[in-house]
Parts: structure tokens; sequence; C-alpha cells
């Protein structure tokens, strides 16, 4: 479904912590990214509050003076929302909303809001909600502070908590319904691939937003839902897919992202059985991203987990028509050079070359350099399939045909 132009966007401002595991540049870049994902939630950043510390305060996150600043800022501007940069303790919820008086977000609450946002299929929404109940789950006491403007008194504690009790069992019932029925999905989706034949799979991995929708849209003259925006694909998507004379199959997965809520690694493990069960796996890097390389380490990690990081792959930098760097004068004497510098020729000779020719560089929104994307494709199915069926091996050219 396509964003409505005339969507309000909720006033909000993010709060994040620079500390000894996380310096005042890498904040910036999460915050940058925090605040695409508010964006992409329907929500409008109009500051971000910052603050050095050792390590979190367990009662507020931030300081009580910091808090006192935000507190002013809230009220005085209208923010209806709060965002922290890291996943909040239902201790440090309460205290906070207490106060502030707004409507307290975390990173893991945002990201689970877009992705039921973002749901389209039975499948995808189940996921969600199995995330959203196990995250809900140790926070329910935050919902029953209308209780505590009785201050207790006789009757009111004994019924307060056994509606909390009550509410928890619900939700333990609810999040045991819902892991027999993505068991049950799960099956049928197995079975679907094991009848998929013998044809080559092939998966489109990556960090969220790096253009494999596009990518895909592009090889396989289909429409998926491709948009400038994080998760804009959750569901599995998978096109039969003709190189050549070649056909194999292309899925496109989850886009991955730094400090993803673990609730959502879980339930979203089975979505990535295609990428298990994958022959070859097309990782696409964002090129003009000034951070690419933590995102392939990022993805590095899920495939890791998932046991997919020995898989045969190739590096697709993609969006090279968008990729830009910074220029330094000739008598620019004082300017350090850095990776920011560095042309796209230049990131070719770095660790890049080490890759040979399993690093492509394209562009799938302009079709930049996609007959040679092709044909190094090309040239691995093939390798694959003469490997399963050698006997088929005078059926396939040593060259794509366009």
């Amino acid at each position: 479904m396509l964003e409505s132009k005339s969507i309000a966007y909720e006033k909000a401002v993010l709060i994040g912590i620079i500390t000894k595991h996380q310096d005042e540049d890498k904040l910036v870049e999460f915050l940058n990214e925090l605040e695409f994902l508010t964006y992409t939630a329907g929500g409008e950043v109009v500051k971000r509050f910052t603050q050095k510390m050792e390590m979190p305060n367990p009662k507020t996150f931030i300081g009580s003076g910091k808090m006192e600043e935000v507190k002013a800022f809230v009220e005085q501007n209208d923010i209806g929302t709060v965002v922290f940069d890291d996943e909040l303790t239902p201790a440090q919820l309460r205290n906070i909303e207490r106060t502030l008086k707004a409507k307290i977000i975390d990173r893991t609450n945002l990201i689970l809001d877009i992705f039921a946002q973002r749901a389209q299929t039975s499948y995808a929404r189940t996921q969600v909600e199995l995330a959203q109940y196990q995250y809900l789950l140790p926070r329910l006491t935050g919902l029953w502070t209308h209780l505590e403007r009785q201050r207790g008194g006789i009757g009111m504690r004994g019924p307060g908590e056994t509606e909390i009790e009550t509410d928890r069992r619900i939700v333990r019932d609810r999040i045991s319904l819902l892991k027999k029925k993505l068991k049950t999905i799960d099956k049928q989706m197995a079975t679907q691939r094991s009848n998929r034949g013998q044809l080559v799979r092939v998966a489109l991995v990556g960090y969220t937003n790096v253009g494999k929708s596009t990518l895909m849209n592009v090889l396989a003259k289909s429409e998926v839902f491709a948009e400038n925006k994080l998760f804009a694909t959750l569901d599995t998507t998978v096109r039969k897919v003709v190189i050549g004379n070649l056909p194999f199959l292309l899925s496109d997965t989850v886009g991955f992202i730094r400090k993803l809520p673990t609730q959502l690694v879980e339930s979203f493990k089975s979505t990535l059985d295609e990428v298990r069960e994958a022959d070859l796996l097309l990782h696409v890097v964002d090129i003009s991203h000034p951070q690419f390389e933590d995102h392939i380490e990022s993805v590095h990690q899920v495939l890791n987990e998932i046991k997919s990081a020995d898989k045969s792959t190739i590096m697709v930098f993609n969006k090279i028509d968008a990729y830009t760097y910074e220029t330094i004068e000739e008598d620019d004497l004082v300017t350090e050079r850095t990776k920011l510098h560095y042309t796209l020729e230049e990131w070719k000779q770095t660790w890049m070359s080490r890759i040979g020719d399993n690093a492509l560089f394209i562009s799938a929104l302009n079709k930049e350099n996609l007959s040679d994307f092709k044909e190094r494709v090309y040239k691995e199915i093939r390798e694959i399939h003469v490997t399963r069926f050698p006997y088929n091996k005078f059926l396939y050219p040593e060259v794509s045909e366009e």
C-alpha cells in the first residue's frame, strides 16, 4: 500500500548516550538510522538529546539533569513521542513515562511498530504479533499505572495483582498459540519449497533499504513492492527468473538492521529458511551509504546465526549512481585522507580486490552494469547446474545470452 501524501507526522525527539562501547561518531550514526526509522513509522524528529555516561542509568536511562532538560523541551514544544535508541527495561520505561508524561518508545518497540505496519500476509502478521507479545510480556505492569493513583488501600492491591496475572496468562497463552500457528505455516512452506523441484535457488540478502526489491524487479520483471523506507519488504518473495537459457528461483528476503530486536530475529528465522536452503547468495550492499562496511558486518552476523555464512556469495555493490566522495584540494596539507575521500576505483583496490570477480558494481535503479552482473550470475548458476545435472552439460553455453 502506498503512503498517503497527507499523512500527519507525530512530533518526536530522539535520545541516545555516548558510552565506552559507543563513541560519539557511532552514536550519531545510530541516531541517523533511528531518525529514518522514526520517519518510516510516521514520526517527525524535532530534536536529538545526547549524554555522555559510563553506562545507562538503571532507573531512567539518562541522568536526572538531562531528564529535566528533555521534560522542559517536551512540554514547551508539545512533543508527543520520545524515542530511545536502546531497549529500555520495564522499570526504566515506567519511570520515564512517569516523569515525561509522554509516549515513550525504545528502538525495539519502534522496529516492531514498523514491522506491524508493513506486514501484509498472514504469515508476516503472525510473526510480528508473536514478537510484539514477547516484548510486551515483561512490561505488562506498566499498563497498570492507573492503579497507583489508588495508592493501594483496602481491596485494591489484590485485584490489581490478579488483573496483571490474568493478563500475563492471556499473553502467554497467545504466545503459545502463535508459535503453534507458525509451526503449521512453516511445514506448509517447507512443502512448497520441496515442490519447487531441482531448480537452482538464489537468495537476495542485505541490510534494509539497499535495493534488493528493486534488483528483483529488474531481474524477474515483477512488481515487488520497493520504497525508500526501512523494511519495505517483510515477506519472502520468490520468482522464477531466466538468464540466457537457464531458469532459477530468486527470493527476496527481509532486510537486516543493527540492534535488531532478538524477538524479531527469533520469529523471522523461519522466513530466512529461503537463505538457508539457497545454493547462491547475492549480498546486496548500498555502496553510497557512508557506513556500508558496518552494514556488511551486520549481515554477516545474522548469516552466522542462521549457519549460512559459508555459502557461495557474490557481493553486489548497488547504487553506484548515488555514490559520492569528498574531495581534497591539492594545496590542502591539513585534511587527513580517509575512506570518505575514496573514489569507487580506489575502493575496488582495497579489501574488495580480494573478492575478485565476486564483487560487482551496479545500479539496479538505472540498470547500470546489469549485463556484466547477469553474466557473472549466469556463470555461477551454470556451474551449480552442471554439478547437479552433469548429463545436461551440453545445454549450457559458456557465455550468457542477453
